[in-house]
């Protein structure tokens, strides 16, 4: 069974050489957590424009990548690294599709996109060129909605309800990234799942685009 191993929560802190600050820097708490339609309870959400909104109100990450990631870096990455409101185990993040559902306690998540890496993430890291590096690995984490607000705390069991209808999993729809012409039938699969509503809009302006 998946197990909810951490619960990371920002505070605003400096953007590293710039004026700026940022909520990236998450660290785990031991307290039970609110979830509001809006995301953690607590949780410093900065940039608006890119960050946060109903429809990324939770970024979750797995602790398979994380495990992946341990083996190239060398050293098993510390929870909240990547910017993860939550991290999951016992469930393959690659595998984590469009629609699929977390279940925590009386919270009910939904996945609706993939994470892209910004200049802020490669500042979090230290590295600019971690930008590329993490998009090259294919394990991106899922941003959520909120289909139910509640509260959880760390070490509960979280269950994983697999979409039933068209598989769109995070990795496919972060390979897309800066790809300027996308395949038409897989935006038209992508739009019978409940993808993000900035993806949905592109999604369906491309497909108007051609007739």
């Amino acid at each position: 069974m998946a197990i909810l191993a951490s619960i990371n929560i920002g505070q605003p802190e400096p953007i590293p050489g710039k004026s700026a600050q940022t909520g990236i820097y998450k660290r785990p708490v031991d307290t039970e957590v609110t979830v509001t339609r809006e995301g953690l309870e607590g949780d410093a959400i900065l940039d608006r424009r890119h960050h946060g909104g109903k429809d990324q109100a939770v970024y979750i990450y797995f602790a398979d990548d994380y495990d992946w990631w341990a083996s190239q870096l060398g050293d098993k990455p510390e929870p909240g690294l990547f910017g993860e409101n939550l991290t999951i185990a016992g469930v393959e993040g690659r595998a984590v599709a469009i629609g699929d559902r977390f279940i925590i306690d009386e919270v009910v998540l939904e996945v609706t996109s993939h994470r892209t890496p910004c200049m802020v993430f490669a500042a979090r890291m230290g590295d600019a060129g971690f930008i590329r590096r993490f998009h090259k690995a294919g394990r991106p984490g899922a941003y959520c909605r909120v289909i139910k607000p509640g509260a959880f705390h760390v070490g509960e069991p979280v269950l994983h309800e697999p979409f039933e209808g068209e598989r769109i999993t995070v990795a496919e729809m972060m390979a897309l990234d800066g790809v300027r012409e996308i395949d038409p039938d897989f935006m038209r699969r992508a739009l019978k799942a409940p993808v993000h509503y900035k993806t949905r809009e592109d999604f369906q302006d491309r497909l108007a685009r051609l007739f």
